[in-house]
This record gives structure tokens, C-alpha cells and sequence, in this order.
């Protein structure tokens, strides 16, 4: 079995954040490690920036990375261009995962400690407003028309929906043990859960922020990522070392890949 028990305070004490003990969450055997070298090495929302247009970037925006430091409770903004660091940005306790918004606009990151999302504006690399959300979000994504950021709460079991606008949470969706990471389809009518406890895979109706089915797939589901056409959503199965490929017009997994040993994360590419 590659999984175990541990409790949020003892993850907290590890990496100086401060709380109450809170119940225990089913992950990976080496999800903490995991996380931790991600959080460090590229966990990154890249956000086009408007700037002057030279004669090598014509038409083209200024990109940064916004990359989560666990430990410090910072954000750092990195340049693309010149590979500096332009920005630290103070934000919550323990920051995790991180989106941006599809105009580049927007940057949000879940504190994992605080139980909020910090709201960023990539124009002035501020903090504009902290959301509360459920009990340790963990990821977050931006739907495609901006309007609508999802957040899952891995302790609460739910996805929070924050509108952009009034940056207030709208709706809190039930979903499945544990969620992990999610997707949304291009067409931003369905999201994606991975519950890592329950080894389901909750499918979300973005307008009616409700669960419309739920998937069984393999043992402890941490990663999801959507086709880039949405007729298919991949789903890391960590506990069963295999990927777990659903149908998005059924609803229903056509096919189990074996992979190698605890698959963690899933990324869907245009290769040319």
C-alpha cells in the first residue's frame, strides 16, 4: 500500500506553521516530500503582462512566473525574459498552489495554513484581497473566461467557487474525500476533482456548481489534467501506479495505463 495517514498540525510543525490539529488526510507515501520540491523547484502560474513592444517581442506580453514558497509565506515573481526576480510577495500561511488568471491579470494562491487565497495583482505584484475558503485548500485553478476560480479544500472535502469580481466565495461544493488537484475543461463547463481518499474523481457542472457524477478510478488519484480538444481528462493514480483515462462525453474511464511507481502529476501537451 502506498499510502498513509498523517495529520495537517504535524505537516504544519514541520514547515513552521503555526495551528490546531486538524483531522487526519489520506496522501501519497511521498506526497510531503513531493510537495515540498515542487513548492521549490516550479510549482508556477506564468501571467503575460502588458509591456512596450520591442523589436523581439512584438505583440507579444512580458511573462512572469509566480512561484509559492511554502516556508516563508511568500510569492516570488520572476521575470521570464531576464530570468530575475522582480517581486516577494508577503501572502499567507503556507501558499501552495497557484493559478493565473487567462488575462494575465490575476494571480491566486491557496494557503494551505490559512485557510484563504490571496488575490494578486500582477500589475503592481500586491496582494488586493485575502479570501477565506474551506479548511487547507489545496489547489486552484482559474476558469477559461476568468470569471470563476476553483479551490479544493482537502480537509473539508469541498471546492470552493470565488467569483472574480467580488472576490467572494459564491458556492461550496461537496465532493469527494481528501480532493487533491483539479481541472477545467477549455470549454469551462465541467471541472475535474481528484479525491485522493476515496479514489473517485468528482465531475463538477461549472454552472450549476454541483456534482453531476462521480468516477471510480484507481488507488489514491492526486493529479488531473484535461485534453487540450476536453474529450478526455488523465488522473494520476498514486496508490495503483496507473493512469486512469476518462471519457468526458460518458463520464465513464475507457482505459487503465500502468505507469511507473507512484504517478504524481499530469500535464497535456500540443507537441508539434
Amino acid at each position: 500500500m502506498l499510502t498513509r495517514w498523517f495529520t495537517t498540525a504535524a505537516e504544519n510543525r514541520r514547515s513552521g506553521i503555526s495551528g490546531e490539529a486538524r483531522p487526519a488526510v489520506r496522501r501519497s507515501r511521498l506526497g510531503s516530500a513531493i510537495t515540498a520540491m515542487a513548492l521549490a523547484t516550479g510549482l508556477t502560474a506564468l501571467a503575460s503582462l502588458p509591456a512596450p513592444a520591442t523589436a523581439g517581442d512584438a505583440r507579444q506580453g512580458r511573462q512572469v512566473a509566480y512561484i509559492t514558497n511554502q516556508d516563508d509565506n511568500t510569492v516570488s515573481a520572476i521575470d521570464v525574459a531576464t530570468n530575475t526576480t522582480i517581486a516577494t510577495i508577503p501572502v499567507g500561511n503556507g501558499p501552495r498552489g497557484v493559478a493565473a488568471s487567462p488575462g494575465g491579470t490575476r494571480v491566486y494562491v491557496t494557503n494551505l495554513g490559512s485557510d484563504t487565497v490571496s488575490a494578486i495583482n500582477t500589475a503592481t505584484n500586491g496582494v488586493i484581497a485575502v479570501i477565506p475558503v474551506g479548511a487547507d485548500p489545496f489547489d486552484v485553478a482559474v476558469s477559461p473566461g476568468g470569471t470563476r476560480v476553483l479551490v479544493t479544500n482537502s480537509i473539508d472535502n469541498t471546492v470552493s467557487v470565488i467569483d472574480t469580481i467580488t472576490n467572494t466565495v459564491i458556492a461550496t461544493i461537496p465532493v469527494g474525500t481528501a480532493p487533491n488537484q483539479l481541472a477545467v475543461t477549455p470549454g469551462g463547463t465541467r471541472a475535474y476533482v481528484a479525491n485522493q481518499g476515496s479514489n473517485t474523481v468528482s465531475v463538477i457542472n461549472t454552472a450549476t456548481n454541483a456534482v453531476i457524477t462521480t468516477v471510480p478510478v484507481g488507488t489514491g488519484p492526486i493529479g488531473v489534467a484535461v485534453t487540450l480538444g476536453g474529450t478526455r481528462a488523465y488522473v494520476t493514480d498514486s496508490g495503483s501506479d496507473t493512469v486512469s483515462v476518462i471519457n468526458t462525453a460518458t463520464n465513464a474511464v475507457e482505459a487503465t495505463l500502468t505507469v511507473g511507481n507512484t504517478p504524481t502529476e499530469v500535464a497535456i501537451a500540443n507537441v508539434p
